[in-house]
């Protein structure tokens, strides 16, 4: 398979290798300010550990759709669509959270 794709006019089109590099270091970046987090903020404290992971769950839905957004095209698509993918996963967020929420106080115990 050839490394370079013609256009309609003929001419070898440019690789795309800046946007490449763009979303890499975003998403490197991102992962840095987990790792941070992670060795700086002490969870000792169960205020501490909630936030804790409340940020790096932030932070993986921040990196879960620019990866989509980026590599599956997603951002590229109509409203429509991206409301069909996200709503669900809103949803399920909110229904998990508020599980949570409700029976979380048996979790561990026995009945």
């Amino acid at each position: 398979m050839a490394s370079h794709i013609e256009n309609n006019s003929g001419e070898i089109a440019k690789p795309q290798t800046a946007h490449l590099w763009k979303v890499f270091f975003i998403l490197l970046a991102v992962t840095v300010l987990e790792f941070i987090i992670a060795f700086t903020i002490s969870a000792d404290t169960e205020v501490g550990k909630w936030f804790k992971i409340s940020i790096f769950i932030i932070l993986t839905f921040v990196k879960c759709f620019y990866i989509v957004g980026t590599f599956m095209h997603l951002k590229e698509e109509v409203k429509s669509l991206i409301w069909t993918v996200v709503l669900p996963v809103i949803f399920v967020v909110w229904f998990l959270i508020a599980l949570v929420l409700l029976e979380g106080e048996y979790i561990g115990t026995v009945r």
